[in-house]
This record gives C-alpha cells, sequence and structure tokens, in this order.
C-alpha cells in the first residue's frame, strides 16, 4: 500500500514510518521539517494547494496514494496560543481530508486524542475504565479541535458512503527513553490527568496498520492505549485515593490500563506488545 504520512518527523510518526514501511508499505512523509530524500517531502499543512498537490504527486517520489495516516498536528495543549493551535490544527486537518476525498482516496486514518474523554479529569469522568461509549468533553482548545475532527469525518462518511476514516484517540505517546522516569508511584496524582495512561510509539504504529488492513466503509473511534498503567500501584488504591465516588465497571485489574482498549482489541485487533515494565 503507498501511503501519505502527515507529521512523520514527530515523535510517533518517524516510529510509525519506521513500522510501516518495515511492513512492507511505500510510506512518503509529509511535513513541514524532516530530512529530504526519497520518501519525504516539505509540506504545510494549513496551505490546501501544497495539501492536495502533495497527495495527488510529486516529480521522482510518487503518483498518488491508497492511504492517508494523518498525524501532523501541534501534538499537545499549551505549545502555542489557543487560536494558533485551532487555526493550525483544524485548517490543516481540514485541508488533509478535503484534498484526499477530492483525489479520491477513501481510507483515511488519523490521530484524534485522549483529550476529548475529558482530560485532564479535573471534573471526574462518567465512571472508569473510560471508554468511547460517552460523549466527547472537550476541555481544552486542543481537544476542541480534535472533537470538532470526528464530528468533521462524520459528515464527510455520510456524504461519501464509500469512505473510511478511523480516528485513534491515542494516550500519551512514549518511546524506550521516556521509562527511565516511570513509575510515578510518588504521588498518585502527577499523573491522574489521563488515568495513569501512556502508549508506546511501537504499539500506536501496530493500531495504525490495523486500522489500515481491517477498517470498513464509514467512521468510528478507538482509544489506543499501552495494556498497563505508569504506576506499580494497584488501580483500586489510586480510584479511591483520586476519584472518589466515580463508577467503577468490572474488573479494575492490579494495573490494567484504565483507558479501556477493548473495543480495539475486538474490532481491529489490536494487541499491544510493549510496557515499561520491560525497560526496568
Amino acid at each position: 500500500m503507498r501511503i501519505a504520512l502527515t507529521g512523520s518527523s514527530g515523535k510517533l510518526g518517524t516510529v510509525v514510518a519506521r513500522e510501516l514501511r518495515a511492513a512492507g508499505h511505500d510510506v512518503i512523509g509529509l511535513d513541514i521539517h524532516g530530512e529530504r530524500g526519497p520518501g519525504f517531502v516539505q509540506v504545510e499543512l494549513t496551505d490546501y494547494g501544497q495539501v492536495i498537490d502533495a497527495l495527488a504527486g510529486v516529480n521522482d517520489q510518487h503518483t498518488g496514494f491508497d492511504a492517508v495516516v494523518h498525524l501532523g498536528a501541534i501534538p499537545a495543549p499549551g505549545i502555542r496560543s489557543d487560536i494558533a493551535t485551532f487555526h493550525n490544527n483544524m485548517t490543516g486537518t481540514f485541508n488533509v481530508f478535503w484534498a484526499a476525498v477530492r483525489l479520491g482516496i477513501r481510507k483515511i486514518v488519523y490521530a484524534s486524542s485522549e483529550t476529548v474523554l475529558g482530560l485532564p479529569f479535573d471534573v471526574p469522568p462518567p465512571y472508569i475504565p473510560v471508554d468511547e461509549e460517552y460523549a466527547p468533553r472537550p476541555e481544552s482548545v486542543y481537544s476542541l479541535v480534535k472533537t470538532l475532527e470526528e464530528r468533521l469525518a462524520t459528515e464527510l462518511v455520510r456524504w461519501h458512503p464509500d469512505l473510511s476514516i478511523t480516528a485513534l484517540r491515542f494516550s500519551n505517546v512514549m518511546v524506550p527513553a521516556d521509562y527511565a522516569e516511570f513509575p510515578f508511584d510518588a504521588d498518585a496524582r502527577t499523573r491522574k490527568w489521563n488515568l495513569w495512561g501512556y502508549i508506546d510509539a511501537r504499539d500506536g504504529a501496530q493500531s495504525i496498520q490495523r486500522a489500515l488492513e481491517t477498517a470498513p466503509t464509514g467512521f468510528d473511534t478507538f482509544i489506543i492505549a499501552a495494556a498497563d498503567t505508569v504506576m506499580t500501584r494497584p488501580n483500586a488504591e489510586l480510584v479511591a485515593e483520586v476519584f472518589p465516588g466515580v463508577e467503577t465497571r468490572g474488573e479494575l485489574g492490579e494495573n490494567t490500563t484504565l483507558l479501556s482498549i477493548d473495543k480495539a482489541r475486538r474490532l481491529l485487533g489490536y494487541d499491544p506488545q510493549h510496557s515499561w515494565r520491560d525497560h526496568k
């Protein structure tokens, strides 16, 4: 499969590019920064002309794509001003989606975010573990954009029934170099903002590959997280201390993720393989 990968120079994007290529896919990175050479095209995603031209074909690089993986964005709240975050991320996503649809590309997988679940959970979640069954609760401009992107995808697949768009609600992306700081047991509130979750970038890449291979037409959302938390303290103890009174559903497990990945396991075949515990 020939795949356009926006955000190919980012923390997740570099790993996704490597893993998809290792799986035999032809990947062309599209980003504002990157290493000159085969497999990379410099593109400003907020410029629709550049986006549709790059997706249509670039001399000496490619003549079109089978799928788009869209990761390019300001990657978190607070990095730039709210208005800059909104304009950059919303415009970039609209341009990528719209150009892909106009060019007849019918498979899009993109990075939504765990933030739509209500992070940083200053208002407690409706229940724990959280899942995809309750409506988005954006609490920042960054997560508001992610919510609007999901709405955009919903309408695009309604207009184009042969289109497949998959939103992967990634948890906090980590690479092995980050694991020296783990665990975060000293203060339960240090990482309560995302229910003590994370995602190894290699498993993030796996989820993208699964979505490319298995997602049907239409739109769907999936929480993508590691199978465990960033803590060694047991889940029941953490929840009782930080979220007293919040309903718990099912078995919490000792250190099982509280960002439910059951839907991704069931429908995508997602099966996380990496844990910070393997590096201790």
